[in-house]
């Protein structure tokens, strides 16, 4: 039986910690986090996270093995294998601000561990998203320290996507677990394969170095934004040429080189993860003196902000290139389904833009609500939040579609129409919702990388 630790009990630690404690029932785990809100979530129904069979998991393991907490310090002294979650947002201040990593939780965390270990060997594991060679200078942290116990680092990125983070944990496409390239650090990333061994098929955990390891992170997610971007490019030459953004994008999913995910038109990525990754991945050639490949990379993020700001200029000359005191209806902050997560989300910048038109935003979302609250707390203008759809939409001139939630396709849109104020107009930034039966009830409709379907 080993005492496994996670510092954060985050988006990444929260379910990865839970799905290991199910599986690995001999080992302790313990799940870290200062922040004492969280750590009650945790220890409740009330998770601080919504992930769809997130609950079953944690009630499963809670108690049994499965143990969160606050005292940080008390939790390292018994801990054998560490894995690291705590936050590495952008930085926004210094050298490299507005793309490097901030990585001051990162040192502190490194060297609390230092200063609290007592066990004689101790594995740490990055689950961070991290640039490369920051184990060797998390390893430069322990070698130097006045401690006796040994450390290996190991780096293990997740390759979660929220919305789908149990399913993605439960069959993962790989786990990838980088290690030193000694006998003690490929003993540490064997360590902690036997950990996934007892649920992932062997094929499917890949051990490498280490830097290979933290690079393949920031490439994931580079190569997945990237898509997304291309695919939106290509909307915008559709609605001038009148193509069929969704005809091509199956055109081109059909070959196998290719492939059809991430292919989908959108208002733009966001999420955690995408921008703060590009950015890093960009940093990084640039401080290793690769100026074209950094641009390359930062073109990804400025194609996303492009199409956000594509989205909102379409609404504002479809109606007169006026919103001051018109309401328009968002349905959806989150920046993708099946989350309550909002951050980067699109619907933040859309707002920010609708607000700075004087326009009246209403918000609508089934699980994100809260979140939205906080975020557009410090902006200016006349902002508000319907639990109730209908109520939402009610005397609305503008019906803007930003997440794909389920449950906006199924609702009542004749009763939607009769409430609004005519011409009532359709935006729908995920093509989402069935726009023939929107253009048969009466709505002018404007999907992306399509012909609108105009009444008039």
């Amino acid at each position: 039986m080993s005492n496994i630790l996670c510092i954060g009990a985050g988006y990444v630690g929260g379910p990865t910690m839970a799905m290991i404690a199910k599986n690995c029932p001999e080992h302790k785990i313990t799940v870290v986090d200062i922040n004492q809100e969280r750590i009650d979530c945790w220890n409740s129904d009330d998770l601080p996270i919504y992930e769809p069979g997130l609950l079953d998991v944690v009630r499963l393991a809670r108690g049994r093995n499965l143990f969160f907490q606050t005292d940080v310090a008390q939790a390292i002294t018994d801990a054998e294998i560490i894995f690291v979650s705590v936050n590495t947002p952008t930085k926004m201040f210094g050298e490299g601000a507005g793309k490097a990593a901030d990585l001051q939780f990162w040192e502190k965390t490194a060297r609390d561990i230092l200063d609290n270990c007592r066990k004689p060997n101790v594995i740490v594991v990055e689950k961070s998203t991290l640039p490369v060679r920051t184990a060797e200078a998390m390893a430069k942290i322990f070698q130097l320290g006045k401690s006796s116990t040994k450390f290996s680092v190991v780096s293990n990125p997740e390759f979660l996507a929220e919305g789908t983070a149990i399913e993605d944990l439960t069959n993962p496409d790989r786990v990838l677990i980088g290690g030193e390239q000694n006998e003690i650090g490929r003993k540490a990333a064997e360590t902690v394969a036997e950990l996934y061994a007892h649920w992932v098929p062997r094929e499917n955990i890949l051990l490498t170095n280490v830097w290979s390891s933290e690079l393949s992170k920031l490439v994931a997610n580079a190569m997945l934004a990237q898509r997304v971007s291309s695919i939106n490019s290509i909307s915008a030459l559709c609605e001038r040429t009148e193509a069929d953004i969704e005809e091509v994008s199956k055109a081109i999913g059909m070959d196998t080189r290719i492939g059809a995910k991430f292919l989908e038109a959108s208002i733009g990525f966001g999420g955690s993860c995408f921008s703060k990754d590009i950015l890093h991945l960009s940093y990084l050639c640039e401080y290793y003196g690769l100026p074209e490949a950094a641009d390359y990379w930062a073109s990804v993020v400025h194609i996303n902000e492009w199409q956000i700001n594509r989205f909102f200029q379409k609404i504002l000359h479809e109606q007169f290139y006026t919103l001051a005191g018109k309401t328009i209806t968002m349905l959806g902050f989150a920046f993708k389904q099946d989350t309550g997560d909002t951050r980067d989300s699109p619907a933040i910048q859309l707002c920010k833009k609708l607000l700075g038109e004087h326009a009246k935003v209403r918000i609508h979302d089934p699980k994100a609500l809260e979140n939205a609250r906080i975020d557009l707390k410090e902006m200016q203008g006349d902002v508000s939040f319907e639990e109730d759809v209908y109520k939402a939409l009610e005397g609305a001139h503008v019906l803007a579609l930003v997440t794909q939630w389920a449950e906006y396709r199924e609702l009542d849109f004749e009763r939607i129409y009769n409430k609004m104020v005519k011409p009532a107009f359709v935006f729908d930034g995920r093509n989402h919702l069935e726009h023939e039966k929107l253009f048969e009830i009466g709505f002018n409709v404007f999907p992306l990388g399509k012909v609108p379907l105009k009444q008039v």
